[in-house]
Formats: structure tokens, sequence, C-alpha cells
């Protein structure tokens, strides 16, 4: 009797270390190929788990919720889905696909995408497309309880990449023009002006927003109003701002010769982003820290970047961190020129008809 309690005990304890292990290990998930792919924070031992686009890893590392994407006829169908992960002990890869992806079917639209988990990971928020119009709603993470939480109106602009404030209670989105913290029932409580608030930048339909895990800083993928010499960049130069929410002010984290954008925090010092150096046929990921050191490649080939931060725990930016600094006296008029303009329609033809061609 007393063998068989040590023996329960013993196996007690090694599933509650497991289970500590999981919830507390920091991985990557990303796109690659019209695929979901997971790795390291260091970029090794990179696993696919699922056909798709648009993934968004849990804050507990335990799942990853992206978009499925069916060809029907002419056109496209994206789902928002769920996909757990499982650990596996064997093997080079810790992580596999527990399953199939669960498909949230009863969402009423075939086009719905760019998922964002609440940071207790118990609701997903996103967009969708529904009676020709974007709205963006809100589902159970076991796919119900849907409900809208801001709907769009014929003939204005669509709201773009909305994200979960950290107190759950609280969305983030732009739409080209502002960026906007609203309350799960749609109403305003914060709108900034982007081109008043960056110099000389502006957002596209594609352009991120991401949350701090302290909360204090949203990182901004912005398009600049800068000169550029490369002759393989069609549009504006991309580049990677913090914006601090209490007091307004921003700080630009990456140099002008490092175009990057579609950023996300790994913690409150560092960001990954992408980017792709000229030449290059296609983007990678890179880790940086908000005070640019520590550049790194971390994986070849990649879109769409996203890594779970629960627990993450450090001590606040120092104050000095955010003095403004100085920007050029020579101010670039801010336009909607005509390749910002292509690079805004070609997203648009994503959302409608497809995936981009790689």
């Amino acid at each position: 009797m007393l063998a068989m309690k040590i023996c329960r005990l013993t196996l007690l304890l090694l599933f509650s270390a497991a289970a500590s292990a999981m919830a507390t290990e920091r991985r990557i998930a990303f796109e690659r190929d019209d695929a979901i792919w997971i790795t390291n924070l260091d970029g090794g031992r990179a696993k696919r788990i699922a056909a798709g686009i648009f993934p968004a890893i849990s804050p507990d590392g335990r799942r990853i919720a992206f978009t499925t994407v069916e060809k029907s006829g002419t056109a496209y169908i994206r789902h928002i889905a769920v996909v757990d992960l499982v650990h596996q002990s064997d093997g080079l890869v810790p992580w596999r696909a527990g399953g199939k992806p669960t498909v949230f079917k009863d969402v009423p639209s075939e086009n719905a995408y760019y998922p964002s988990w609440s940071p207790d990971g118990k609701r997903i928020l996103f967009t969708l497309r529904n009676k020709d119009v974007w709205d963006l709603g809100v589902i159970n993470a076991d796919g119900k309880e849907f409900r809208v939480v801001k709907k769009g109106a014929p003939g204005k602009v669509t709201l773009y990449s909305p994200c979960w404030a950290r107190d759950g209670q609280s969305i983030f989105c732009q739409d080209m023009t502002n960026i906007y913290r609203l309350k799960l029932d749609g109403a305003a409580l914060d709108r900034w002006n982007i081109e008043k608030t960056i110099p000389n930048g502006d957002m596209s339909g594609d352009g991120r927003i991401d949350v701090s895990p302290d909360g204090r800083l949203l990182l901004l993928s912005i398009d600049m109003a800068e000169e550029n010499n490369r002759k393989d960049w069609d549009g504006p130069p991309p580049a990677l701002w913090i914006f601090e929410i209490a007091t307004q002010k921003v700080v630009r984290v990456t140099q002008k010769n490092l175009f990057a954008w579609d950023g996300c925090w790994m913690n409150n010092q560092n960001v990954l982003f992408l980017s792709q150096a000229a030449g290059e046929k296609t983007a990678s990921i890179h880790r940086m820290s908000i005070k640019r050191a520590n550049l790194k490649r971390l994986i070849p080939n990649a879109r769409k970047v996203t890594v779970n931060t629960r627990d993450v725990v450090e001590r606040p930016l120092a104050a000095r961190s955010f003095k403004e600094r100085r920007v050029s006296n020579r101010r670039l008029k801010m336009r909607r020129s005509r390749g910002h303009r292509s690079l805004i329609t070609s997203f648009e033809k994503f959302l409608l008809h497809g995936p981009v061609p790689h």
C-alpha cells in the first residue's frame, strides 16, 4: 500500500512538473508557404503545424489560432480555427499538433482573419466580412458565443489590425488615419491621429499594432514618407515605432536603413519583426532590443510572427527610454502616394480574393 502511494505521489509530481514547464515555456509561431509553423525562441527546431495563414499563439503557448483558406471556384473561404499543441518527449521537435484544427464555422462570415487572443486566453478577437462590410468580432476560444464588437458601415473605412489591451476589457485597432482604443461594446475610449503622432508616418491596411507585456506601450508598423534608393522595393519604407499610451510620446525603434514591419513584443525590452534586405527574395524574422542593440536574424522565409508573452515579468522601461528624440528639420509632406495606395489595394485584394503569391 505504501509503495502504491509513493508511486502515485511520484506520478503526480512528474505530471505537475510537466504541466508547469509547458505553462512557462515560450514559443514563436509564424507563417511560411501558406502554413503555420512553430519554433523555439532562438528560431531552432521549427515544426509545421497546419495549413493556414495569420497565426496567433495563445498566451500560455498551448494553442494557435489562425485562418484556414479553402478555394471555392474563383473565390476563397476563410475561417478562424484553433489547433492544440501537445508535447512529445521523443524526436528533435518537442511539439506537434494535437489532432485536427477546430474550425469556427458558426461565425456568420466566409471571410474571417487576423485572430488575436485575449490576455487570459479565453476569447479571440478577429476581423470578419459580413454583408459587404468588415466587422470586428469576438468569440470564445472553444468557438462558442460569437458577437460583434464593432460593426462596420457601408462607405466607411475598415478597422484594421485588432489586438487586445492588457486589461482584457478593451481593444486597439486603426483605420489608416487614427489609432483607436475601443471598449468591448464598440465605444471609443481613445483616438490618436497617426499623421500627427508619428513624424512623417502613416499606416496601411496591414499595419500591425502590438501591446507590450506591461500594457504601457504600443509597437506600431509604420510606413514612412522618406526617400529610399532600393530598386527592389515598391512603396514607402517601413519602420517600427513605440507609442507610450499614457503620455503619447513616440520613439522610432528601427533606423532608416533597416526596413522593418509586422513587429511584436518578446518582452518589455525586445521585439520580433520582419525585415528583407536588398537583394533578398523573402522576408525573415529578426530580433532586436528597443534600444537598437543585439540585432539578429532568427528565421528565414517567414511571415506574420507571433510569440506568447504570458508570465513575462520584467522591470519597467526606464523613463530615459522615452526622452523625445530630435527629428530632422527636413519634413516631408505626408500624402497618400501612388506607391502607398498600391499597398493598400493589394491588401484589400488579398482580403477579398485570396493569398498574395509568395
